[in-house]
């Protein structure tokens, strides 16, 4: 796959108000043309609502007001993660589960979540409708599409036998879906790992009914934050200011996000470089609609994390023994949200 680019914002105002004084008979001595700092955001995925404040905040410039030029990138041979790391990208969409692996090799790690895109974990199984699976007890003798990640196993083996069912009699075949509620409708497997606010949305788009059990409900341990924004910490740590930026630009995003559901959607749309939303917009509006509470939900703004969810999580990581140190209090900060 190829990078994506997509170059945002990029309007020195201050040189045409320079030439304009010119024009009229100005000195010509104005300081007044400050350049934007530039910036790269990673994607961690094609573009979708989790992105949504990002493309709302260059789209209303909010970037540019705060001396910003950023542009958007899709990685292809790295991660995000890695790419963040690497400072090739100063910022991107990471997750507190997959961040884990980074942050236990601190010899190369050199990343910190800075913000949560939305407030609760809203994944959970997908299944077809009636087929007994609306609870985790219910994959029990079912197949079930997987990455086969250690995390992913543990997960659902804690989640089936606490509800009564059998974890060793789940029939697991890889997943190479796509199109979530297509290959449930053709009987291709019988759950599947989901966002709710695209693949369950989608499903509804799509006429396929189905059941669908949401992991933090199960059980509080797995409401960890997914996604996150994370950032580079040399930048962090040298030009703290410009974060601070960043983030407060971002912020107001999801804000108007939040706000502004049907709207911020068409931003999104229009924004989308890739052509990978080409004929989705109705998925893309109906899931806005879906996320508008969710960026923000019970926390006293957008943003913030929560230190003992953070940590209950990554407790848990280290008592099943997926993690080889204990991460509790490492790879979070609220320090950069806007007061």
């Amino acid at each position: 796959m190829k990078n994506l680019y997509k170059r945002i914002l990029v309007a020195v105002l201050a040189l045409v108000l320079a030439f304009a004084m010119t024009a009229c008979g100005g000195n010509g001595d104005s300081e007044e043309s400050a350049e934007l700092t530039p910036i790269t955001f990673a994607l961690d995925w094609t573009p979708n609502t989790n992105h949504t404040g990002v493309y709302v905040a260059a789209a209303n410039g909010y970037f540019e007001e705060a001396g910003l030029d950023v542009t958007i990138v899709q990685p292809a041979e790295y991660t995000c993660n890695q790419m963040v790391s690497a400072n090739q990208a100063q910022f991107g969409v990471g997750y507190q589960d997959t961040m884990a692996g980074a942050l236990v090799a601190e010899d190369s790690s050199n990343i910190t979540a800075i913000g949560a895109v939305i407030q609760h974990n809203t994944s959970g199984i997908m299944s077809r409708k009636g087929d007994g699976i609306d609870s985790p007890k219910g994959l029990t003798g079912k197949t079930y599409s997987a990455w086969d990640l250690p995390m992913e196993q543990a997960m659902l083996k804690q989640l089936i036998n606490d509800d009564g069912g059998n974890f060793d009699e789940m029939q697991q075949i890889p997943n190479n879906i796509t199109d979530e509620p297509a290959a449930l409708a053709a009987n291709q497997t019988d759950a599947i790992w989901v966002y709710e606010g695209w693949g369950k949305v989608n499903a509804a788009v799509e006429g396929v009914d189905v059941d669908y059990f949401d992991f933090a409900k199960m059980d509080d341990t797995f409401d960890y934050y997914s996604p996150v924004i994370i950032a580079n910490n040399d930048l962090l740590a040298e030009q703290p200011e410009v974060a601070k930026a960043f983030m407060a630009a971002v912020a107001k995003g999801y804000e108007f996000a939040a706000s502004n559901p049907e709207e911020a959607a068409q931003m999104l749309i229009d924004g989308d470089e890739t052509g990978s939303l080409a004929n989705s917009e109705e998925l893309v509006k109906q899931s806005q609609a879906f996320l508008a509470d969710k960026y923000i939900a019970d926390a006293e703004k957008w943003g913030v994390i929560d230190p003992a969810r953070w940590n209950k999580f990554y407790q848990w990581l280290y008592d099943n023994e997926l993690t080889e140190v204990n991460l509790v209090d490492k790879g979070f900060t609220n320090d950069y949200l806007p007061e």
